[in-house]
């Protein structure tokens, strides 16, 4: 019962934040705010958005695809057609409980290919730790493209004096957990490092694989298909036609982080785009109308698909 609230409370409380930020943000707005967003989104040209349509699909396609080389480095051959669906169903499901996706992709492997639960999870695990650093890399890139702007936006809202001494907190605090991953023996201690040489493993195990180059291209090429799908829609506006690659890297990055850490970034992804964009001079309103349609298009073509996949599943019952 207490697992069955928990699950429930993990779904409900993010969306009741996201529904907040939603009414405390456009109760902010205007009249003439609220119509200018509302014209942003009407006079978009969906052109774009379609364009972006295909090239998530395309990140599905590669994804599973990719899937297959890890799978068969732990010894299981894969159907690509079933790769797909899982894929599909796994992206749909994490809309609900974050995270849940990954589950249930093994689950549907160990049901209808009859890969064991543990292998097929723990495929998925070395897959999502080399796209962590692959976030990672991004993140990197686009603090040192964007590190004036950045820098401005954070001394802005935090005094250089109580910026340099989160820094300096954060380099004692840094200091100290080396420390104690090398020469601790505390359980809880222990326990991390155990967890973390588990994650180490998988992620270095990727590049023990015999097709390690063609899983590391299609790894980039996956991460190619997500920018680019954020920035085809760009063009969708006059207001944000004209930005920078490197504002876009940005509002990139954080869109990531904020469907990673939210269920799929209902009410939070839209509202933090448009105040990145704000640091380069983009209109709140068209910000915002930006944000809407990158995520909505999304979340209509992970409902679609996961839909279509539900749909498709039974067939591998009757297959098998």
């Amino acid at each position: 019962m207490k697992k069955k609230i928990n699950n429930l409370l993990s779904i409900i409380l993010p969306l009741l934040l996201g529904v907040f930020l939603i009414i405390y943000t456009y109760n902010s707005f205007t009249a003439e705010q609220i119509e200018k967003l509302k014209s942003s989104v009407l006079g978009a040209d969906y052109r774009f958005v379609v364009i972006s349509g295909f090239l998530a699909f395309s990140g599905y396609i590669l994804r599973a695809y990719r899937w297959k080389y890890t799978l068969e480095y732990v010894g299981y051959k894969s159907n690509f057609k079933l790769n797909l669906i899982a894929v599909s169903i796994g992206y749909f499901l994490n809309l609900t409980i974050p995270r849940s996706g990954e589950i249930s992709r093994a689950a549907l492997l160990t049901k209808y290919d009859d890969v064991p639960f543990d292998k097929g999870f723990g495929t998925i695990i070395s897959e999502r730790i080399v796209d962590f650093i692959v976030l990672l890399l991004f993140i990197l890139t686009a603090v040192i493209l964007e590190f004036d702007t950045l820098k401005n936006f954070l001394l802005e809202y935090i005094p250089l004096k109580k910026l340099v001494l989160l820094i300096g907190i954060g380099i004692i605090s840094s200091c100290i957990g080396v420390y104690l991953m090398i020469y601790s023996k505390i359980k809880w201690v222990l326990w991390i490092k155990n967890k973390v040489s588990g994650l180490t493993d998988g992620a270095l195990s990727v590049f023990k694989m015999p097709n390690k180059w063609p899983f590391i291209l299609l790894t980039l090429l996956i991460w190619l298909t997500y920018v680019l799908m954020f920035y085809s829609i760009i063009f969708a506006l006059e207001e944000t036609k004209m930005i920078s690659f490197g504002a876009v890297l940005v509002a990139f990055v954080i869109g990531s982080l904020t469907i990673a850490f939210t269920n799929g970034g209902f009410g939070f992804f839209p509202v933090l785009i448009a105040k990145i964009l704000f640091l380069y001079n983009i209109p709140i309103e068209a910000g915002n109308a930006f944000g809407w349609i990158v995520w909505t298009s999304q979340l209509i073509i992970t409902i679609l698909l996961g839909g279509i996949a539900f749909l498709i599943l039974p067939s591998f019952t009757k297959k098998k």
